[in-house]
């Protein structure tokens, strides 16, 4: 079992930058692929960005690469998510998740069998 916790999400105005973070307990930090979700109201999940076993293999979602970057600290079992240039699109519910599945893409949020809470982000226009 691993328990996931997110904090860090608020309400911020366009164009500003946000820092989301997620702390993991109760397995080896290591051994989980990790990753950022997000769902608005109404809308499907979406995979933001995903960080693998290493910390070397990277991938981001289509609607945030360039703006976003994702980063794990494996002292503090921690996975963070940098937003800069937020935009109102980019206002939904974040969802930290763990994964120990390797044979299903990292995109696919199928693929995690452990999921936090959520941090609400709102971007005021």
């Amino acid at each position: 079992q691993v328990q996931l916790v997110e904090s860090g999400g608020g309400l911020v105005q366009t164009g500003s930058s946000l820092t989301l973070s997620c702390v993991a307990s109760g397995r080896t930090f290591g051994d989980f692929v990790m990753g950022w979700f997000r769902q608005a109201p109404r809308k499907e999940r979406e995979f933001v960005a995903s960080v693998n076993y290493n910390g070397v293999g990277i991938l981001y979602g289509d609607s945030v690469k360039g703006r976003f970057t994702v980063s794990r600290d494996y002292t503090k079992h921690r996975m963070y998510l940098q937003m800069n240039t937020v935009q109102p699109e980019d206002t939904a519910r974040y969802y930290c998740a763990a994964s120990l599945i390797t044979s299903l893409p990292e995109r696919d949020p199928t693929a995690y069998g452990y999921w936090g809470q959520g941090t609400q982000v709102t971007v005021s226009s």
